[in-house]
């Protein structure tokens, strides 16, 4: 029996396969436009930081991500021509498992840098007594 947390995981796995399928699809050049646009209003929204029900309020306010988007999801992964879909979830899987073993760390090394230069310039600031405010 799977613990709670491994089942979640392995469906935010399968989440993120079928949402880059859905990219993958909707730069097939095959893919009509109606289905084309139908992706590019639903990657928007999923992509997007602007929710349809904000997340501020309380319990209502997560509605658009566990309801509204995956229901969005399936009805383009209804509509998807078969061969496009399963060649594009082919490429996605492979293209997340390739990412599996590269594991770019670079984003990581930026934060870092971020902080530790702002870490500096605080104690720069505070070492300058003519830069803090006079009281």
């Amino acid at each position: 029996m799977q613990t709670f947390r491994a089942r979640w995981r392995r469906r935010a796995c399968q989440l993120q396969q079928e949402i880059q399928a859905l990219v993958l699809a909707y730069r097939d050049p095959r893919l009509p436009w109606y289905h084309r646009l139908l992706l590019l209003g639903l990657l928007s929204y999923a992509f997007s930081p602007i929710d349809l029900i904000p997340d501020c309020l309380p319990v209502i306010g997560y509605l658009d991500e566990l309801v509204i988007l995956p229901l969005g999801i399936l009805l383009a992964i209804k509509l998807l021509p078969p061969a496009i879909l399963e060649e594009s979830r082919t490429r996605a899987s492979k293209a997340l498992a390739q990412e599996e073993k590269q594991a770019f760390r670079g984003g990581l090394w930026l934060v870092l840098a971020i902080w530790g230069l702002g870490i500096l310039l605080l104690l720069w600031v505070f070492s300058k007594p003519h830069l803090l405010p006079s009281q």
